[in-house]
């Protein structure tokens, strides 16, 4: 594993889901460590990033979630300083940590996603109802692990407006979806490769943070049980969905399938969990692939610029 040299798995950062980064980011280190690669941690809520150079890194694994992280600012602070990383470069982390203007690529490609409104203290709750129906999904646009989001199925109670007050504390951009019904399905892309789909069923329906990271009641089916040639048509969906972004290395795609076959993709992550309860490694280990052989494929995709059409275009579903 001299190959790739001195590396850094980036953990920790300053975005609310530190939390969980450094259940990733350990997760990770162990992992790279284990297959003999020269691993060190690196919290960059503690350190400054220039000491990357200094010291002498030549790749950095983002472990990191949530904005800074997530969201283009790491990555093209690693740009500057010339230090491959892994995952999506600069302009696809930063559309893809934004939930609207992703929905506004997608909508421009055919990519199916649930219908939505972006709402601000002054929105008509009643003119959204009439236009989306119940229940709805109050979200704020550029956050990630669930945080700051409530499911409204009434609003004799203000509980639209309180939605949103709760969305807003966490961003100022806020959006209102559409709450569609169905199986909850994610789907991991890693270097170019569609994985196996995960079912997932949440205690009462509700996969929120808690249930995520934490829970043990939460059930995970891999392979999902879909008819092949839907699990196809869903995993080939998302590739191209993940692709017309620019996201690049590897990523996962959340998603809705309705009873009536038809799906709607919610959102992409590019820097996904790492943790025991992460539906990439997941997906990964349905595949035929450990964790630790994952971590060691997301390094290698590690690089420095942008993606060429070759490398981030023309992938597979398998």
């Amino acid at each position: 594993m001299s190959e790739f040299g001195k590396v850094a798995v980036l953990l920790g950062g300053p975005s609310s889901e530190r939390e969980v980064s450094f259940m990733s980011g350990k997760g990770v280190l162990a992992a790279l460590r284990e297959k003999g690669v020269d691993a060190h941690p690196f919290d960059p809520a503690e350190r400054d990033l220039w000491e990357l150079k200094r010291e002498g890194f030549a790749r950095a694994f983002i472990a990191l979630h949530g904005r800074f992280g997530e969201d283009g600012t790491v990555q093209g602070a690693l740009e500057t300083l010339g230090i491959p990383y892994t995952g999506s470069g600069v302009m696809a982390s930063a559309l893809a940590m934004d939930k609207w203007r992703t929905k506004l690529v997608w909508l421009a490609s055919g990519i199916p996603t649930p219908k939505y409104r972006v709402a601000d203290a002054r929105t008509d709750w009643m003119r959204v109802v009439a236009e989306l129906g119940l229940p709805l999904v109050v979200k704020p646009a550029r956050e990630g692990s669930t945080i700051g989001i409530t499911k409204v199925t009434k609003v004799d109670h203000d509980e639209l407006s309180r939605a949103y007050a709760e969305a807003a504390r966490h961003d100022p951009l806020v959006l209102v979806e559409e709450f569609v019904t169905g199986q909850e399905l994610t789907a991991s892309i890693v270097n170019g490769r569609a994985l196996p789909l995960i079912r997932i069923e949440a205690p009462q329906g509700n996969y929120d943070y808690h249930s995520k990271y934490f829970s043990e009641d939460t059930k995970y089916f891999c392979p999902a049980g879909l008819p092949e040639a839907k699990e196809m048509e869903i995993r080939a969906m998302c590739l191209r969905a993940f692709e017309i972004v620019g996201c690049s290395g590897w990523g996962r795609l959340d998603l809705i399938l309705r009873p009536d076959g038809t799906f709607s993709i919610l959102e992409v992550n590019t820097s996904p969990g790492m943790t025991g309860h992460s539906l990439v490694p997941m997906a990964a280990k349905a595949a035929g692939m450990s964790y630790a052989d994952l971590c060691v494929e997301i390094l290698r995709g590690a690089k420095c610029g942008p993606p060429t059409l070759a490398s981030s275009g023309g992938g597979h579903v398998g």
